[in-house]
């Protein structure tokens, strides 16, 4: 089952958002991964990336600059999230003074 998200950063130059996707044992399966920069006309910086308690954290993409309107795409994601394993968490960064707008769909 597909999940949106529609996240929306700070409003202070340089602020940064950060957003669980996907809680440590939501029990969910993802497949593929959709970014979609959805502000008018600023660049944003996304880092989407998985973490544990006591593991830390692995990025599936880090400061990855997405263009207005531009589509990012992770296929294959492969990852399944059960019982005290890892949650999905996606990072936004303002860069100038545009607060950024993401849609995120999990499928």
């Amino acid at each position: 089952m597909a999940k949106y998200f529609n996240i929306t950063g700070g409003t202070a130059v340089n602020a940064q958002l950060t957003q669980e996707l996907l809680a440590p044992g939501a029990n969910a399966s993802i497949s593929k991964i959709m970014l979609t920069n959805m502000h008018a006309s600023t660049t944003c910086t996304v880092d989407l990336y998985i973490e544990k308690k006591l593991t830390g954290k692995f990025y599936l993409m880090k400061s990855v600059a997405l263009p207005v309107g531009a589509t990012l795409v992770h296929e294959h994601a492969g990852f399944n999230n059960q019982e005290g394993e890892f949650g999905l968490y996606i990072k936004l960064t303002q860069g100038a003074s545009e607060t950024p707008a993401v849609d995120v769909i999990l499928i």
